[in-house]
């Protein structure tokens, strides 16, 4: 979310701050997911890691950047919210549905 936010910031990578922050942000996030697999199986890593990524930079984007914030924009945060949830409780059961 850092390096997301550093590259909204960073102005098509012209201003160096934001522009060092979104590269190093994202040089942090792939070593924290590579730590992550670990322990985790690929796609449920990878889904916690876009869904709370993406649901985190939504919510940046509307604090920082007073982006607009429609009932559709928190039905797709809701649902994608619900998906990292599925997968974490039935990550240890594969069998069930």
């Amino acid at each position: 979310m850092i390096g997301t936010a550093g590259l909204k910031a960073s102005e098509g990578f012209v201003r160096l701050g934001p522009s060092v922050v979104a590269v190093l942000g994202y040089c942090a996030a792939f070593y924290f997911l590579s730590l992550s697999l670990k322990q985790l199986p690929l796609g449920i890593a990878y889904a916690i890691w876009s869904g709370l990524g993406t649901v985190g930079s939504v919510l940046i984007g509307v604090l920082v950047w007073r982006e607009a914030l429609g009932p559709a924009h928190v039905a797709g945060i809701a649902l994608i919210l619900a998906g990292v949830v599925v997968l974490n409780v039935l990550a240890g059961n594969p069998g069930a549905s």
